[in-house]
């Protein structure tokens, strides 16, 4: 809770009494992931809308590299006063528990303006696989070793949500990263892996054409995406639920009323019907938090992580 306090401070700071209309030119949203991307989606679905209640145009700009954590410093470098960043759960959270080296601190470098809209993950198989959960892991024990699991890249949900159903199932897939979930669910179609979890928008259409078995999803109950799977503590799971998420960002120095305008104006959107119809096709659930629920949310999935970090190989 210390770190979402300090947050939550940070993005309160006063704002200059004079300060000059904002914005007074052309916003950049920096995306660290490529066109067609799920974060790239999201930017632009929120663009335009943004844009007309700020009354200057917002502009994506992808700048691809370290998984979003390129984009991330950029926006945490940033003096302009016009650059945001729409980033992932791991650009906000677990990059410098992962790589200490990373060139800026999410916690101390970036001010948190809203919590956009999250979603479980499925554990999805081959189509072959048992049906079911239990089915499912059961095997899974007694291939102890001799299964793979796919993975987004190290450090990603996909991959820590991963070890830590593991733990609790009794599960000792071997990890396999690869650049990203089209290449995992490749892998899983070939029998490369046997095990991964996907993001709902990607799984459901090829479990429902029968390509993929999904048995359970990383809610900690049932999820709206997909009512028809059990969650966590359904199957036996004693775990908290495993969320992929997505928000948007400033730069620390951003004064307190432009982000709180920012935050205002984003929550909204994402309540709006067509948006909300539009993030439900793409696979995500409206969350709509400001400031102080985003440093929230941002401190306790590290808290979740860090042991977990702390154990990895290096």
């Amino acid at each position: 809770m210390a770190a979402a306090s300090a947050l939550a401070a940070g993005a309160a700071a006063p704002a200059a009494a004079t300060a000059a209309p904002w914005p007074a030119r052309p916003l950049r949203l920096l995306v660290g992931f490529p066109g067609g991307s799920s974060p790239d989606l999201m930017a632009r679905l929120l663009a335009d809308p943004l844009g007309r209640a700020l009354g200057q145009p917002v502009v994506v700009d992808n700048r691809v590299g370290a998984g979003g954590n390129l984009a991330a410093t950029l926006v945490a470098r940033a003096t302009d006063g016009h650059t945001l960043g729409l980033m992932i759960n791991g650009n906000l959270t677990t990059a410098r528990l992962l790589q200490p080296a990373t060139a800026y601190d999410p916690f101390t470098d970036l001010a948190p303006v809203a919590l956009l809209g999250s979603a479980p993950l499925l554990l999805c198989a081959g189509a072959a696989a048992p049906a079911g959960a239990a089915a499912l892991l059961a095997l899974g024990r007694q291939e102890r070793g001799r299964w793979n699991y796919g993975s987004p890249g190290i450090g990603t949900l996909g991959h820590l949500g991963m070890e830590l159903l593991q733990q609790r199932a009794g599960l000792s897939a071997v990890h396999v990263p690869y650049p990203g979930n089209p290449q995992v669910v490749a892998a899983l179609l070939a029998g490369e892996v046997q095990l991964a979890l996907l993001p709902p928008g990607l799984a459901l259409p090829l479990v429902r054409s029968g390509r993929l078995r999904a048995v359970l999803a990383t809610s900690a109950g049932r999820s709206a995406l997909a009512h028809d799977l059990p969650g966590l503590r359904e199957v036996g799971l004693d775990l908290p639920a495993l969320e992929i998420w997505n928000a948007v960002a400033a730069p620390r120095g951003q004064p307190a009323a432009q982000v709180q305008r920012l935050a205002a104006e984003l929550t909204r959107i994402v309540r709006e019907p067509s948006v909300r119809e539009a993030m439900a096709g793409q696979g995500w659930s409206v969350v709509g938090a400001g400031p102080e629920g985003l440093a929230r949310r941002m401190a306790a999935d590290a808290a979740l992580m860090a042991p977990l970090i702390g154990r990895l190989p290096r």
